[in-house]
């Protein structure tokens, strides 16, 4: 029986054996180089977010200077009025996924809310209230609440006039007192911090922080420079760079200003 079989593999032709070896050679290689079995792959988890020492952070506020902060890219361009606000103290970023820099707190003058520039994926970039003017930083979208602000304010220095707009209609536009030649007000794009309701003040019973400072006074009347909207006794001033930074408000403006909400967007230019 042995015998007949080899018999049988000795009477194959040569061509035939030669085309086997062939196809089982392409059949190894083919093996050898096809893609694992998803079974066999190695099991991708979900990339798991770096716990940061806040401790170790400096807070972001109008009393803080913080360098590292990366600056606005487009200080011109009106945000669109999404603004945010910290669920609780959360790490400020250079870059979406990249380096904290800094912290936040939920806190400011009253809640914080902070107007949005930019998004990329689950990351916001947001205007902070600290120095430099123009600063910058990135929070996690799922540490934020969010809301809209249906309002705009608009600060022309060359015109020295304010407009007030709500839901991209003019409300109105004043004739403001603007920074001095000496302790001019800074351009840009910034926001309503807060809002600071003293009827005791002697100028103005209400007063709105913005984002802002002046760049020129390290501080002023025990604050640390801090630029806002406030009224006037003197309406002779309405007109006039006269003001220490701050821009100052008709009364019947200042009633409307009082209303809109913290995180407004303001946008100061040379116009």
């Amino acid at each position: 029986m042995e015998q007949s079989s080899a018999r049988s593999r000795a009477a194959w032709p040569v061509p035939l054996i030669l085309a086997l070896l062939v196809i089982s050679a392409i059949f190894l290689v083919f093996r050898e180089g096809e893609s694992p079995s998803p079974a066999s792959e190695p099991e991708k988890k979900a990339p798991v977010a770096e716990k940061v020492d806040l401790t170790s952070l400096p807070a972001s506020s109008t009393k803080t200077t913080i360098k590292a902060a990366p600056r606005d890219p487009r200080p011109n361009k009106v945000p669109k009025g999404t603004v945010v606000h910290p669920k609780r103290t959360v790490a400020l970023y250079d870059a979406p996924d990249g380096t904290p820099f800094a912290k936040i707190a939920a806190k400011q003058f009253g809640d914080t809310w902070l107007p949005v520039i930019t998004r990329n994926r689950d990351w916001v970039q947001v205007l902070l209230p600290s120095k430099p003017n123009g600063s910058t930083g990135w929070i996690r979208s799922k540490e934020l609440e969010e809301a809209h602000s249906r309002f705009l304010v608009k600060v022309h220095l060359g015109a020295r006039t304010l407009q007030l707009f709500e839901d991209n209609r003019e409300v109105g536009t004043w004739t403001v007192a603007i920074g001095a030649p000496d302790t001019p007000t800074p351009t840009g794009r910034t926001f309503v911090l807060g809002h600071i309701t003293d009827d005791k003040q002697p100028f103005s019973p209400v007063i709105l922080p913005l984002g802002n400072h002046s760049d020129t006074l390290d501080s002023y009347g025990g604050g640390p420079g801090t630029v806002a909207l406030h009224g006037w006794t003197d309406p002779a001033v309405f007109g006039k760079a006269v003001s220490h930074g701050c821009v100052r408000v008709p009364d019947d403006a200042l009633e409307l200003l009082r209303t809109i909400p913290t995180g407004t967007p303001v946008l100061v230019d040379k116009a």
